[in-house]
């Protein structure tokens, strides 16, 4: 309902007017659920993991894209358009549907998750995929909507940090403080610039007494602001952060330095055994490029970072269901037996003697 809606809720917080249209596809109010497991093993004082996977289109740039959209609409423009890894094409042509927009999304060819590309194909946006990577792409769209009347719904659009920030709102109505820590994706870097921002705000206007160390973790191979230059073919199994240039590069140092945080880097298989505890240990499912979040955590713990008694957050960005390849190939595949009750029996049976004998 239109009195529930993240533009309506966080107005005062939001760049909304009366001409703003309070267009809402329930994004936002995502749950902040806390660790049954890593906790303990963590050894956090606490540990929650904010899932974003839970907005409309599965990720966390629902937040952004309703305040840029509508601040399209409010413009009077009738196309918007983004470069995309994925996550934002899906997002951007759901509101531009709800909206009515011409929604143009322009794709590197090839390395896009198809959960995220069957997103925006069914969203009935115009997709052109290019012969390059994401930060050609982007380059590209910029130049276009300098060109013609389409708006920019990257981060770069100042709208769609206002509304990404809203997140960090919800983390701190929750807990009723800032968390010590933060642990985020970072990839364009928008949304680490965007959870800094929620949280100075909310300090500013007395919601909380603290703001948290923000925590940024990129891929190794396009670990573009740890290594201190763009990289021009990123690699990363994690391909919503797999970006080489960062758009919001300086903010994002801005907000580690400001909040006396870090960006640091974890390699393909820290992310991919992150994805993996947190499927098996907290029965939650996020795309690879979430797992950042965790992986960078773990790193820290087992160097003897000292977590006791802080106050932990990670941001789970995206749902699994975006990238169904990477679980797939990740997984056991299943057993197979005889259509027989014994067969069954035998494997049941094995199963809970490992789990008796296990420490």
């Amino acid at each position: 309902m239109v009195e529930k809606c993240l533009l309506v809720k966080y107005r005062d917080f939001l760049p909304v007017t009366p001409q703003t249209p309070l267009i809402t596809i329930g994004e936002g109010n995502t749950p902040l659920v806390r660790s049954q497991r890593l906790e303990r093993e963590i050894g956090c004082g606490e540990l929650y993991f904010k899932l974003e996977g839970c907005n409309p289109t599965g990720s966390f740039k629902d937040r952004g894209m309703v305040v840029a959209v509508a601040k399209a609409v409010e413009a009077g423009n009738s196309a918007i358009i983004c470069a995309s890894t994925g996550n934002t094409s899906a997002s951007a042509a759901a509101y531009g549907a709800v909206c009515g927009l011409t929604v143009y999304v322009v794709v590197p060819k090839g390395n896009i998750a198809l959960g995220k590309l069957a997103q925006a194909l069914v969203y009935d946006a115009r997709i052109v995929a290019i012969d390059g990577n994401f930060d050609k792409a982007l380059e590209l769209v910029r130049v276009l909507t300098q060109k013609y009347p389409i708006a920019l719904v990257n981060s770069l659009n100042p709208h769609r940090i206002e509304g990404q920030k809203t997140a960090a709102f919800e983390i701190v109505d929750k807990l009723g403080v800032a968390p010590d820590y933060l642990f985020i994706p970072v990839g364009n870097a928008g949304n680490i610039t965007a959870y800094w921002r929620g949280f100075v705000h909310y300090k500013q206007a007395g919601r909380s007494a603290t703001t948290p160390r923000m925590m940024g973790f990129e891929a190794e191979g396009s670990a573009a602001i740890v290594k201190g230059k763009p990289i021009s073919n990123p690699k990363t199994v994690a391909s919503a952060i797999r970006i080489g240039n960062p758009a919001s590069w300086e903010k994002a140092v801005a907000a580690r330095d400001e909040s006396g945080g870090m960006i640091g880097c974890v390699a393909d298989e820290e992310i991919l055994n992150a994805y993996k505890l947190l499927a098996a240990k907290e029965g939650i499912f996020g795309e690879p490029a979430s797992a950042a979040s965790v992986a960078g955590l773990l790193k820290l713990a087992h160097s003897g970072h000292n977590f006791s008694g802080k106050r932990v957050v990670c941001i789970i960005t995206g749902t699994g269901l975006k990238d169904p390849d990477t679980a797939i190939h990740t997984a056991k595949p299943p057993m197979e037996v005889a259509a027989e009750l014994g067969a069954i029996e035998t494997l049941i049976v094995q199963g809970l003697e490992q789990t008796n004998r296990a420490p």
